[in-house]
């Protein structure tokens, strides 16, 4: 699909009444961590999607709001309101909204007065799981059952999530993590091992199944005469891959399954045109095998995005476009690919400058075969935004549609249908 730069405005604006934007307000989206607004009355704080401002906030009953960024009175921001007795009071005259958005006090008007019953402000309605605050902002008449991927129904001790900020449009961001074959040239932190999967053969072949969620697609790698090492990916319309952990080593018997049980993914959610939050998750699929915060930490921090490595106070890398990613030449020369450290650090040094700015332009691209998801996703993409227009239903936003789903991997020999051989390891269990 040639993408014409009329065509590329139509994929990466997402604000309000714009065709990608209301593409995104069918869908169930993570606003922020729920350890964001952890307790009760605790302080609120700044959400900015889909180029609006909000304020989320967890009142006294725990109940979460996600409303407005400015009181409707004088439009002050209510990011600096008191979180009080279920509400948020603005603190220059007074006025106090529920989670509902509704006006439930205005003590600088008579007590006689019923100008509160006609004042409101906007708020979406929220659900919390797997550390997440999610939110629709769609119309009511349209909204879905909420989100149930299976990361979100393991136990509590099977799953964590994480957040960074990303100066680069959404598009992008996405298209960097459905990209298979970055992961032997971008990706390569190890010079000296020759004999890792995924740099035995540098150009998989790509297979794309559109699905009733998004669509199913596998880099398949030569590693030996009679072997092959498959690599199944979920993508799950608007925003989310599901992906397995890498298999170390060289390759090995056939049939050998992923030796650490667990799927990784992301879900890349639009702040504005420029900017994106990466939520990712991770999560194990056996009851044996669980992890704890620290030990999740420490994957993030390996990453590049530890606790460690935020701007404090923040969800923004210390390593960033200010600091060229604190890229080592030496390090570069002698011992990774790119001399710059963590996985997550290389794919946002390089998805931030793609064609010099923060929207890159695709009508300029030369895709190849190795493409073909990044071509499906903007293929789905634009279907959506037809549908959306015509008033027509959108994949994935039944969770019937993709409850079962998970990614997964394996050695197979040569020959085997790939969907016969990874049929069983891609079925969610939880």
């Amino acid at each position: 699909m040639y993408i014409t730069p009329e065509l590329n405005e139509r994929l990466v604006r997402t604000g309000p009444g714009t065709p990608m934007g209301e593409v995104f307000r069918r869908y169930w989206l993570p606003a922020c961590l729920t350890e964001e607004i952890a307790e009760p009355d605790s302080a609120p704080i700044r959400v900015r999607m889909l180029g609006e401002d909000l304020v989320a906030f967890r009142d006294s009953s725990g109940e979460v709001g996600l409303v407005a960024a400015y009181c409707a009175h004088r439009l002050a921001p209510l990011f600096y309101g008191r979180n009080e007795e279920c509400g948020i009071r603005c603190v220059y005259h007074g006025w106090k909204f529920d989670t509902q958005g509704n006006c439930v006090d205005m003590p600088s008007e008579p007590p006689y007065s019923k100008f509160r019953l006609r004042v409101s402000i906007k708020a979406y309605p929220t659900m919390e799981a797997g550390g997440v605050i999610w939110t629709y902002m769609g119309p009511s008449r349209e909204m879905p059952a909420p989100p149930d991927y299976e990361w979100l129904r393991v136990a509590p001790t099977h799953v964590g999530v994480s957040k960074t900020g990303e100066h680069c449009n959404f598009l992008q961001a996405i298209e960097g993590g459905i990209d298979t074959a970055h992961i032997s040239f971008a990706h390569n932190n190890d010079l000296s091992n020759t004999r890792a999967l995924s740099r035995m053969d540098t150009h998989p072949q790509l297979e794309v199944d559109d699905q009733p969620w998004g669509f199913t697609y596998a880099g398949i790698r030569n590693v030996a005469d009679d072997l092959q090492y498959v690599r199944v990916y979920q993508f799950i319309m608007p925003n989310q891959q599901m992906r397995p952990t890498i298999l170390d080593g060289a390759a090995g018997a056939a049939g050998k399954l992923n030796k650490c049980p667990t799927i990784n993914g992301h879900l890349w959610v639009p702040i504005d045109d420029e900017n994106v939050h990466v939520f990712n998750w991770k999560y194990s699929y056996t009851d044996e095998v669980g992890f704890t915060k620290e030990e999740f930490d420490r994957g993030e921090h390996a990453a590049g995005r530890g606790p460690q490595d935020y701007i404090p106070g923040t969800y923004w890398l210390k390593s960033n476009k200010s600091n060229d990613y604190r890229i080592d030449r030496q390090v570069q020369r002698t011992k990774t690919y790119t001399g710059i450290a963590g996985v997550n650090t290389q794919d946002f040094a390089l998805q931030s400058a793609l064609g010099g700015g923060y929207i890159v332009d695709r009508s300029k691209e030369a895709l190849g075969s190795t493409d073909r998801a990044i071509q499906a996703a903007r293929r789905l993409l634009l279907e959506a935004a037809e549908d959306v227009e015509a008033g027509r239903p959108i994949r994935g936003t039944d969770p019937d549609a993709y409850r079962h789903i998970r990614a997964g991997e394996a050695l197979i020999p040569r020959g085997v249908p790939w969907r016969d051989a990874t049929k069983a390891i891609v079925q969610a269990i939880w």
